[in-house]
């Protein structure tokens, strides 16, 4: 595995303890104080909307139908539906546009549809609709060309399937420019003019959201359609890395209920492939790390329409055959980007890259389906904002994807630079660009002109929020278990973080992995922890056993063969 250089200076910011809110909270909701504590420091205060926090309700989502275009977008599906007319579905090759044309396919087709679904192939299509895609929907016979978590940029295809006799409607979640197509209708959260409450929906959470108004508007049961879509929506939602709140959070929390409990055997067998044993619950983490990596590596370096054939088969063979498939081709994606992050690790270390505001690498031979794994391990261990691309032998052209920090806006940094590129978009914290390979050198300085606007030198130091500074004894398992009750977390609602201070350091073992280690560590009070070091493995081998530290960490409960534990999860350390 590979090693790398010492982490860029890290500050912990610690939340003041509040004593009397959190007490408030206690006797309010009668919540354990260690949950308190961290409701009080992200200043949640009593009242209706930490109620919908802590208890997320489906009778909460917004209504469907104020969506914009939403009323255009039904009456246009409607009427293909009466006519019979074939409608062909564009998604995208990712987790999140797999699961929105999952989404949209199923429930045409529980409607007697006649859909013709596709998922581009990354090198041969690229990203968006390619115009080969809408000549295929014209050869199919399609009058509607539906798109999903895409489109909403794609002008010239739009109109090119218009003048073909098609009408188009575009569901996306994309980031909306000065326009927008021409089509039938654009639902888009992010439009403008949208009076939707709810900005940060992915596209499977816009397909959910409108598949769901168009149930209801053909009198279906909105508690069946719940059961049948709410696990692919959740998936597309966790693996899109949306923010888990609002919507989102009612969607995941009530998602992986009925992914634990989900009849599709595509989900089975991709579930017991990753080893998720579903009788303990699924979490956000298994979607994060388990599920949607093994079905992004179909779409990164293979053909995603192998991952909608999993979401969409009724076989247990061939569910169990694409798994198997889907979990080969998922090591070979690791193998790759392992490959291509240790080059542009060497690569930054060799030009001095390390020293600029934004990391700019490219490999000549690197799939263009890793770039972006590779740019967000980069931007993870630098902290700062990284483009990683790949040169197209055929076009000359550096393809690419670009991950970033908080205070550096991808998108924005795109549209400023947009005439340099010969295509970009995405979102604030992740995007794709292209430009002719010689410009990369003039891109970067570019790039790095906007962050020393953007980035004043304090906003390039990690910062780590830690939720509270509590006592060993505090963080016990009772305590573990009682944060349940804020899950799912992930991106908008992550873990709670300890700090605890004056730990004596009593022994350190090592892992298979030499990166990671385990160790016991005792509070002057007596209690014993275990905690695991993740990555953290070179920098406490040569701190003496005995040596008192403040660590900051999370809490979680390890579940093996039945039996539960406590343990805690390093994030950071300092001698006391």
């Amino acid at each position: 595995m590979l090693t790398m250089t010492d982490a860029p200076t890290t500050q912990w910011t610690v939340a003041p303890r509040d004593d009397p809110a959190e007490r408030s909270l206690v006797r309010a909701h009668g919540l354990p104080p260690l949950v308190a504590a961290v409701l009080v420091s992200r200043g949640w205060t009593d009242g209706p909307e930490l109620r919908r926090y802590l208890k997320p309700d489906l009778a909460d989502l917004h209504p469907p139908e104020a969506l914009p275009d939403y009323a255009a977008a039904s009456a246009t599906l409607r009427d293909a539906l009466s006519k019979g007319e074939r409608i062909y579905i564009h998604g995208d090759y990712d987790v999140d546009g797999i699961t929105s044309a999952a989404i949209l396919t199923r429930f045409l087709r529980s409607l007697q549809a006649d859909v013709v679904v596709h998922v581009p192939h990354r090198t041969r299509e690229g990203y968006g609709i390619h115009k080969s895609a809408v000549a295929e929907a014209v050869e199919a016979g399609a009058k509607l060309f539906l798109t999903c978590d895409c489109g909403v940029a794609a002008f010239e295809q739009v109109a090119l399937a218009r003048a073909a006799g098609m009408r188009v409607i575009v569901t996306d979640h994309h980031e909306v420019g000065d326009r927008i197509p021409e089509a039938e209708a654009v639902v888009n959260p992010h439009r403008h003019d949208t009076a939707y409450p709810f900005a940060d929906l992915c596209g499977a959470g816009v397909a959910f959201k409108l598949a769901l108004g168009i149930a209801q508007d053909v009198g279906a049961s909105t508690a069946g359609f719940h059961r049948a879509f709410l696990d692919l929506a959740a998936l597309g939602t966790v693996a899109d890395v949306m923010p888990l709140q609002g919507e989102n959070r009612i969607i995941v929390r009530h998602g992986l209920e009925r992914l634990a409990e989900t009849k599709k055997p595509g989900l089975q067998s991709l579930m017991r492939m990753a080893q998720i044993k579903v009788a303990d619950g699924v979490t956000a983490w298994d979607i994060g790390f388990r599920l949607g990596p093994r079905l992004n590596a179909a779409g990164r370096i293979d053909d995603a329409a192998l991952a909608l054939q999993l979401l969409m088969t009724t076989e247990v063979k061939e569910a169990d055959d694409i798994a198997a498939q889907l979990e080969a081709i998922n090591q070979e994606r690791r193998q790759q980007q392992d490959e291509a992050v240790k080059a542009a690790i060497a690569s930054v270390e060799r030009d001095g890259l390390d020293r600029h505001p934004v990391l700019v690498v490219s490999g000549r031979s690197w799939h263009p389906g890793i770039v972006g794994l590779v740019a967000g391990r980069l931007a993870e261990h630098y902290f700062r904002p990284a483009f990683v691309a790949t040169l197209d032998p055929e076009t000359g052209l550096a393809k690419g994807s670009a991950r970033t920090v908080p205070g550096f806006n991808l998108f924005e940094a795109i549209e400023t630079l947009r005439p340099m590129l010969t295509s970009g978009g995405g979102h604030e914290m992740a995007a794709g660009f292209s430009l002719p390979y010689e410009r990369l050198g003039e891109f970067a300085a570019e790039l790095c002109r906007i962050a020393d606007e953007k980035l004043p030198p304090e906003a390039r130091i990690r910062q780590i929020a830690v939720d509270a500074q509590v006592l060993a004894e505090e963080a016990d398992f009772l305590a573990a278990e009682s944060l349940s009750v804020m899950e799912p977390f992930g991106a908008g609602n992550p873990m709670p973080v300890f700090l605890t201070r004056g730990l004596t350091l009593e022994t350190v073992r090592g892992t298979r992995n030499p990166e990671h280690v385990m160790l016991v560590l005792r509070s002057p009070g007596g209690a014993s922890r275990d905690i695991m070091g993740f990555g953290l493995g070179a920098r406490i081998r040569d701190i003496p056993l005995g040596t008192k530290l403040d660590v900051v960490y999370t809490l979680t409960v390890d579940r093996y063969n039945g039996s539960r534990r406590l343990r805690w999860r390093l994030k950071d350390f300092a001698r006391a």
